[in-house]
Formats: C-alpha cells, sequence, structure tokens
C-alpha cells in the first residue's frame, strides 16, 4: 500500500515538474513574442497572439531539449572515452606493461573528484609496480651473473680434471679451486634465503633484552682463527651493555661487519670495536685500518650485489649479499649504520634507540 502511494506521489511530482517546465517556455514565449510586437508595433489578436505564443514556446522546448541531449551526449561519450582509458590502462598493466599515463579530463582534475583520485592512484600504482619490475629484472640478472661465475670456475677446472698427464700437486690445486667456488656458490644460496626470509612479513621477528658486550665478545672469538693467523691487534672498548632485540638476527650483523674487517685489513693492522651508551641510545663503532672505501662506492655499499673497485679488492671475495642483510636486519630494528672511510681504514657506526627500562624486564 505503501508503495503504491509513493508510486503515485512520484507520478503527481513528475507532472506537476513537466507543467512547471512548460509553463516557463511558454512564459518565455510570451514575453518574447510581445516585445517582437512592440518592437514591430503590430496589432495580432489575442487569439492568433496565444497561437504563436503557444508554437514558439514549444519551440524553444525542442531547441533547449536538442541542445541539451546534444551537450549530454558529447560528455557522455567524453566519459566513455575516459572510463575506456582507465579499462586499457589496467588491462596493460595487467600483462606487465607499467608504461602508462592517464590523462585527466576537464571536471575530473579537481583534487575531490573520485575519478580523479581513481586516476592518480592508478598511475602511482603503475610507476611503483614498474620501479619493482627494474628492480626484479636487475635482481635476476645480479643472481645470475653472481651464479655463472662459480659454476664457469667448477664446470672449467672440472673439465681440466680430466687430462690424465696432470700432476698431483696440479690436481690438488684444481680440486681446492672446485671447492672454494662450491662453497662460495652454497654462500651466495644461504644469503639469497636469508634476505628472502628477511623480506617476509610473517617471519619470526622475537624482541628480547640480553648482554650485546658479551655478544660482540662470542662473535670475536668465533673468528679468532682468522684475526690470529693475520696476527691483527684487536681491541675492545666495552662494558656490560643492555640490548633489546632479536639476538639470532644480530648475530648475523656483528659476523658479517667482524668478517669484513678482519678480511680487508691487512697482516698485523688493528681492529676495535668500542660500545658507547648514551642516554637515549647505544652506538657500537667497528673500525679497522684495512683498505678504505670512497665516497662513491659508500652510497652503493649496501646495495644487493653491489660491489667496489675489484682493483682495491674491498669486496673482491663476497658475494654482495652480506652487507645487504646487515641494512635490513637493522632497518627490521629501527637502528642505523653508517660509514665513514678514507684511503687507509673503514668505520662503521650502528647506533639502536634505546628501549624503555620496563621494556627489559
Amino acid at each position: 500500500m505503501k508503495k503504491q502511494w509513493k508510486m503515485s506521489l512520484l507520478r503527481i511530482g513528475l507532472v506537476c515538474l513537466w507543467l512547471i517546465i512548460l509553463s516557463v517556455f511558454w512564459s518565455v514565449a510570451y514575453f518574447l513574442m510581445n516585445y517582437v510586437y512592440l518592437g514591430m508595433d503590430l496589432e495580432v489578436h489575442k487569439w492568433l497572439q496565444q497561437i504563436i505564443t503557444s508554437i514558439v514556446g514549444i519551440l524553444l522546448f525542442i531547441l533547449t531539449a536538442f541542445i541539451v541531449s546534444r551537450f549530454n551526449k558529447k560528455m557522455v561519450h567524453r566519459h566513455e572515452l575516459f572510463l575506456q582509458s582507465i579499462t586499457d590502462a589496467i588491462k596493460q598493466i595487467a600483462t606487465g606493461d607499467f608504461n602508462i599515463n592517464i590523462e585527466k579530463i576537464e571536471g575530473h582534475d579537481n583534487p575531490n573528484n573520485h575519478f580523479g583520485r581513481i586516476v592518480d592512484h592508478i598511475n602511482e600504482m603503475a610507476k611503483d609496480l614498474g620501479q619493482i619490475e627494474e628492480m626484479r629484472q636487475e635482481f635476476i640478472s645480479n643472481v645470475s651473473h653472481e651464479i655463472q661465475s662459480p659454476l664457469t670456475s667448477i664446470s672449467g677446472f672440472a673439465r681440466a680434471l680430466k687430462n690424465e698427464q696432470l700432476t698431483k700437486k696440479e690436481r690438488e690445486r684444481y680440486l681446492t679451486i672446485i671447492e672454494t667456488e662450491s662453497q662460495r656458490l652454497s654462500n651466495i644460496s644461504d644469503n639469497l634465503l636469508k634476505l628472502t626470509y628477511l623480506e617476509a612479513e610473517n617471519h619470526d621477528f622475537t624482541l628480547k633484552p640480553y648482554r650485546l658486550d658479551q655478544q660482540l665478545q662470542h662473535t670475536v672469538l668465533a673468528c679468532e682463527p682468522q684475526w690470529q693467523k693475520k696476527q691483527i691487534d684487536m681491541k675492545l672498548h666495552m662494558e656490560q651493555t643492555w640490548l633489546t632485540a632479536d639476538e639470532e638476527l644480530m648475530n648475523q650483523v656483528w659476523f658479517n661487519l667482524i668478517n669484513n674487517a678482519i678480511k680487508f685489513t691487512e697482516a698485523e693492522g688493528e681492529i676495535s670495536i668500542n660500545i658507547v651508551e648514551q642516554t637515549t641510545d647505544i652506538t657500537i663503532i667497528i673500525a679497522d685500518t684495512g683498505i678504505g672505501i670512497s665516497k662513491e662506492e659508500q652510497m652503493h655499499l649496501f646495495e644487493r650485489f653491489y660491489k667496489a673497485d675489484e682493483a682495491r679488492m674491498r669486496h673482491k671475495s663476497g658475494s654482495g649479499l652480506g652487507l645487504s642483510i646487515v641494512k635490513k636486519i637493522l632497518t627490521l630494528h629501527d637502528a642505523s649504520i653508517q660509514v665513514e672511510s678514507d684511503e687507509i681504514g673503514t668505520t662503521f657506526y650502528i647506533t639502536f634507540l634505546k628501549q624503555p627500562a620496563n621494556e627489559r624486564s
């Protein structure tokens, strides 16, 4: 019953609206024709005036409706083209082509316009996806290059071992190279898995307080065979210090940094590890007297697979992933890492914001 009443009221409303519209056009025609009669000084019978006014009113209504429909048709066509451009852009993105930029049409360039915001988001999404695709392709290229190098060595020396005229010494040297390159290949695979694990949103990440000074001492002791072999003077300056972090992940950080310092410090050189605890933060300083890193190389030091100039040997024997892992772990801890280096000597500064005391209980 209510629905019927609503429909009836709607019909009555539409009829009233049409009557108002026709009345407006008839009024316009009436005043227009009166102006014409007065201007031409014509005497027209009232009955004929009514007929002429009605005809002119109808013509004005038809002309207005035609103009509005043409304008509306043009606007609809523009909107259809606009929506088609959005559809085509989405299809293009779906095929993996992110080189798009949708132009806004007039009326959609207002910041509060919904279609305008959709266009902005699509353009931004395409740009971000394009950057990700470039990074993906570069990453695959770098991985392929890094894996190809040890595989080429293994394959080459394996073929050389088929030569029955090789001496025992040559055979042992070739086998040692194959073993070294196999280990290098294994390290690349292991580091790639670590990076994948660290970048996963659902990986385990446990923050708890522990003794940072003890962790650093244990890492130095674990690396003792390497620095003792090169007779490096290892200096530790640290007091009892508590750090709230993922202890297992931080083991990887200290091992990578200290191992790098040992690797690139000449025999009888010096490595120092200091802990500076302040009111709001804790800074670990790892300095060596080894080969320096240029300013240009420092800008790319934490990028995946980046290697400094091999002529200087700073990263010659590495995979270029160790410092990327360090950077990723520190980022997860909201910690920062900075490097200072000259022609001789490199210093890393790792800074953590201190946790409130009640979080260590």
